[in-house]
């Protein structure tokens, strides 16, 4: 189960740790942390997904070492036997990466959720928010790598030779078949060699940003020849690739979530 409903939060809100990790791309210029600031779900922690990102390198949302995801969640106050819930208010739906982000680094795949529709839906059920400071007491969380969850550059350049596994890129068509200019400078048009384009927006309803039903997805995936696990999935830096990630395993719970990390982003990078 990676999804909760609405109805489920509501019931269980003493029961979990809530986290809101809200981000938007630059030119929206709207800011997730004063957003949530403004209002959030009752007893919900901001994670800021840039500052919990690894810090030393010049590519967007690159994962962090295990010691600095551990000393940012001890900060949040979680514990390794946590339930966790996380959400966003976002049209990337985020929550994904978040989810991934603490699957990568060992919190158990049963322990952690993403509320299905975020705070959209959330707010379309006119159901509490809360602008009140969320009190939070340090904990000491150990994170451990799971590092078959990614894949690396190298990794993605032998794929295109020996074929072994699909790639899934989430971004839009436009810009995966380079009929756009990137958002981030530096960055050429166009996709990796041999991928496939899936736009994890087919996989979210637009009216309250919860997922398609499991027929739909199942449809889009075989449709475009996914039938096993021999799956990664790629985007602009990793965010909209585990939105994908999340929608696979709900069809498929036997799926862990594997993502190439840098992305059209790292791939793309004009040298």
């Amino acid at each position: 189960m990676t999804l909760v409903s609405t109805n489920w939060l509501n019931e269980n809100l003493s029961k979990v740790k809530i986290i809101d990790c809200s981000w938007h791309m630059p030119l929206t210029q709207r800011d997730g942390y004063n957003e949530y600031l403004e209002e959030h779900i009752p007893e919900a922690i901001f994670f800021d997904i840039d500052k919990n990102s690894e810090p030393n390198t010049d590519l967007p949302h690159m994962l962090p070492k295990a010691s600095y995801f551990q000393k940012i969640v001890s900060e949040l106050g979680i514990n390794n036997e946590d339930k966790i819930v996380i959400y966003d208010n976002s049209d990337l739906i985020t929550s994904c990466r978040c989810w991934f982000q603490f699957l990568y680094f060992g919190h158990r795949p049963n322990l952690v959720f993403i509320l299905d529709g975020g705070l959209k839906k959330w707010k379309l059920e006119n159901r509490k928010i809360t602008n009140k400071e969320t009190k939070i007491k340090p904990s000491k969380y150990f994170a451990k790598e799971n590092t078959h969850m990614i894949k690396t550059k190298l990794q993605i350049e032998e794929n295109i030779k020996k074929n072994e596994f699909k790639l899934l890129d989430a971004r839009s068509k436009e810009r995966f078949n380079g009929k756009v200019k990137e958002p981030r400078p530096g960055v050429r048009s166009g996709s990796i060699k041999g991928s496939i384009c899936l736009p994890y927006s087919e996989c979210i309803n637009p009216e309250d940003n919860s997922f398609l039903n499991k027929k739909i997805l199942d449809e889009k995936f075989k449709s475009l020849g996914i039938t096993d696990n021999n799956i990664v999935f790629s985007c602009g830096s990793s965010v909209t690739a585990s939105v994908l990630g999340v929608a696979y395993s709900l069809i498929n719970n036997k799926y862990m979530p594997i993502i190439y990390i840098g992305s059209w982003s790292e791939y793309g990078k004009i040298k």
